[in-house]
C-alpha cells in the first residue's frame, strides 16, 4: 500500500481568509499502518496568538518569538511530503491552512485530501462522537502526547486511519483501501454505503481473475 502523508496543524483561529495564521504543523508519513517518518515544527508568521489559543495549544507568542519564520517551514514541510497524498482529521480545515500557508511561501498545493472525520461518521455511526480525542478513547487507541499540539494530533489521526484501513480490509473485505478508495468513500452518502462496498468488492474480484 502506497504512503500517505496525514497532518495536523495549530493556528491563531479557524480561517486564513480572516486573516489567522499557523503557529505549528506535523506531517506523519504513514506506510502499512506504521508510522516511518515524521516532520514537525513551530512557526513564527508574525501575528500574535490569542490568549484563548494559547490555553487551548500552550502554545505562546514567546515560543513562536523564537520558531523558523512559515515561509521557511511550509517549504520544509511541502519538501517532506512531496507528491504524497494527504489526510487530516477535519481535512476542510487543514487543507485550507495547508494551501493558504504554501501560497504565502508561493508554493502549490495541488495534494488531494481524505478526511478521517468523514470517514469514520460513514464506518462508525454507533461511535459516541467524531472527535478525534473521542475515537482515540472509543477504539483504545494510543495517545501519543498533548491533544491539540500538532505532532499529538497528526500521530493520534495517523493512528485512527491506519484503524479505518484495518476495519475496511477486515470487516469489509476491501483488499486496498488505499487514498483513492478513502476518497471514493468518504463522498459516498452513509445509506449507500453497502453498495458501494459492494460494487467495489465485486470490481476487485473481477480484476484479479482477469
Amino acid at each position: 500500500m502506497s504512503r500517505i502523508a496525514v497532518i495536523d496543524f495549530e493556528t491563531t483561529g479557524i480561517s486564513p481568509s480572516a486573516g489567522d495564521r499557523a503557529t505549528e504543523v506535523a506531517v506523519v508519513i504513514l506506510e502499512e499502518g506504521t508510522v516511518v517518518d515524521r516532520y514537525q515544527s513551530l512557526m513564527n508568521a508574525g501575528v500574535r496568538i490569542p490568549s484563548f489559543i494559547t490555553q487551548l495549544t500552550g502554545i505562546t507568542n514567546a515560543m513562536v518569538a523564537d520558531a523558523p519564520s512559515a515561509q521557511s517551514v511550509m517549504s520544509d514541510a511541502a519538501r517532506f511530503v512531496g507528491g504524497l497524498p494527504m489526510v487530516a482529521h477535519n481535512a476542510s480545515f487543514d487543507r485550507r491552512f495547508w494551501c493558504a500557508e504554501l501560497a504565502l511561501a508561493g508554493q502549490a498545493a495541488p495534494h488531494a485530501f481524505a478526511c478521517t472525520v468523514l470517514l469514520s461518521r460513514r464506518l462508525y455511526p454507533e461511535a459516541p462522537s467524531h472527535r478525534l480525542g473521542t475515537l482515540v478513547d472509543h477504539f483504545q487507541l494510543p495517545r501519543t502526547g498533548r491533544t491539540h499540539r500538532a505532532l499529538a494530533d497528526a500521530e493520534m489521526a495517523a493512528e485512527l486511519l491506519s484503524r479505518i484501513q484495518h476495519d475496511l480490509r477486515m470487516r469489509h473485505g476491501v483488499a486496498q483501501p488505499d487514498h483513492a478508495f478513502l476518497m471514493a468513500m468518504q463522498r459516498c452518502a452513509r445509506a449507500a454505503l453497502p453498495t458501494f462496498m459492494q460494487a467495489r468488492a465485486v470490481a476487485a474480484l473481477s480484476s484479479a481473475a482477469a
